[in-house]
């Protein structure tokens, strides 16, 4: 078959492909931004109630006060020498009258045990570790600071990841509340006290609650403790910034105020201990953990008949380091894509199912059409506005018009969470920030947004065919003074 008969062919079936989904496609572009806008209308609502019972009820007072629930931070770390005294430190001093800190090295082979050893004075104790949650791996010794008085625990097991390791941390704990923290997050000084505010208001259903996870490259970091925060350099880590502000304002925000939350990050989670261990702890075989976990928190209450509550605080923050390579960012989005749809898949008895309640019949059917689907539509929509112009088939009109609904609306979208950002916690002082944020949110548009896409749906193709998943490694520059990207 020659070239010639080849393309009038192409061109029948792109004809024929773009009246069957034209309008289908920009319909569904419509709809999931507009979806984008109600949910950060309802984050409004949130933030301002929140910030003006924080003015009303004093953080001093929380701080002295004896009758705060106790936290365990939990600490999962491997290869993580560089910077793991600082983090550790960091977490020891943040304003709570009860809390200690258990690290769990997931078998390092690296110096990361050594310095603490020398940095905290640890002693190898004679302890058993409960197993009120399975534990894969073995473990190889419990260390504590010979002082007798820093709330620190750091125990030693052989590798087996990360899920395992937090296992492991949630045996050890002895608070009633456990807060998940990655050991190269940095944590605000009052992001407990906030983060823990809905478990003192209502401690008989209150589960769950998660925070704000928010880029830290390029800020100021001295101490362990972030004290400025700076839009990063380079460009991928800057729409990172603008991604993970309209993340959480649309995908936590929004659905804490409607009672469905189905997500808590695993960088910054607190869950009641008692809880995590009726469900086993979290799943060492999912590759989205943070998501599956709470799903099995909800599947459990709900089957139980029991009334409870899952929260989003939006001031509390985390900082974290985000990819600054389009390599490393690349098996992030990917693993990411995977976990969600794995989760999705082995919980779908729960969609459209009325026992659930709201979990069910809104979150997670909203999070199969418009969060596991929206990447294929994007870049089908896409590749055949392309097709079309090329062959010459397609209207110009409506390939405008595709245009301004999928990222055209989508950059006012960004701009309405970004004024929402602005007259709320306003982290980003600087007026330098705001137009470098604003220039980011426009430059997301143009070949960021398509690559992620693409991205994704080498993620959920390489699950569907039942390809091994490898965590791989996140190459980090490191946060602090003297580190520059």
């Amino acid at each position: 078959m020659s070239p010639d008969d080849i393309i009038p062919g192409l061109r029948e079936v792109v004809i024929d492909v773009l009246a069957a989904v034209q309008w289908p496609v920009l319909v569904y572009f419509v709809l999931i931004n507009t979806s984008y806008l109600i949910f950060i209308a309802l984050a409004a609502w949130d933030f301002v109630h929140h910030l003006r019972r924080v003015e009303q009820t004093g953080r001093q007072e929380r701080v002295a006060s004896e009758f705060v629930p106790p936290v365990t931070l939990v600490v999962p770390m491997y290869n993580e020498a560089a910077g793991i005294v600082q983090s550790i430190q960091s977490l020891l001093s943040l304003r709570y009258p009860h809390h200690d800190v258990v690290g769990v090295d997931d078998g390092s082979t690296d110096e990361t045990f050594a310095v603490l050893k020398e940095a905290f004075d640890l002693v190898e104790v004679d302890r058993e570790i409960p197993r009120d949650v399975p534990v894969k791996a073995e473990v190889l010794s419990v260390h504590v600071p010979r002082n007798g008085r820093t709330p620190l625990t750091i125990i030693r097991k052989s590798n087996s990841g990360r899920s395992d390791a937090v296992n492991l941390g949630i045996n050890a704990a002895a608070g009633e509340l456990l807060v998940f923290v990655d050991a190269d997050s940095i944590l605000d000084p009052d992001a407990l006290m906030t983060v823990t505010v809905p478990f003192a208001d209502d401690p008989t259903r209150m589960v769950a609650t998660g925070g704000v996870i928010r880029a830290a490259n390029g800020s100021r970091v001295v101490a362990g403790r972030l004290v400025e925060p700076r839009m990063p350099r380079q460009l991928l880590p800057r729409i990172q910034v603008v991604e993970y502000l309209r993340a959480f304002l649309i995908g936590r925000a929004g659905w804490s105020r409607l009672g469905a939350l189905v997500l808590i990050s695993g960088a910054f989670g607190v869950f009641r201990r008692d809880v995590l261990v009726e469900v086993g702890g979290l799943d060492t075989e999912s590759i989205g953990e943070d998501f599956e976990v709470l799903m099995r928190v909800h599947q459990h209450l709900k089957r139980e008949g029991r009334d409870y509550r899952v929260k989003f605080v939006g001031e509390p923050v985390c900082w974290t380091e985000v990819p600054s390579t389009a390599k490393v960012l690349q098996k992030q989005r990917a693993r990411w894509h995977r976990g969600l749809w794995e989760t999705l898949w082995k919980y779908k008895h729960m969609m459209f199912n009325p026992r659930y309640g709201k979990v069910g019949m809104l979150a997670v059917p909203y999070y199969w059409f418009f969060e596991l689907i929206a990447p294929l539509l994007e870049f089908v929509g896409l590749l055949l506005v392309i097709l079309g112009l090329a062959l010459d088939v397609i209207n110009v009109p409506f390939a405008i018009l595709f245009m301004l609904v999928a990222y055209g609306y989508a950059i006012l979208v960004t701009l309405a969470a970004m004024t929402l950002e602005e007259m709320t916690f306003r982290k980003y002082a600087r007026w330098r920030d705001l137009g470098t944020m604003l220039m980011a949110a426009i430059a997301e548009n143009i070949g960021y947004r398509q690559l992620t896409a693409w991205w994704r749906l080498q993620g959920w193709w390489a699950s569907l065919r039942g390809k091994k998943q490898v965590w791989g490694t996140m190459t980090r520059v490191g946060l602090g003074e003297g580190n520059k990207p």
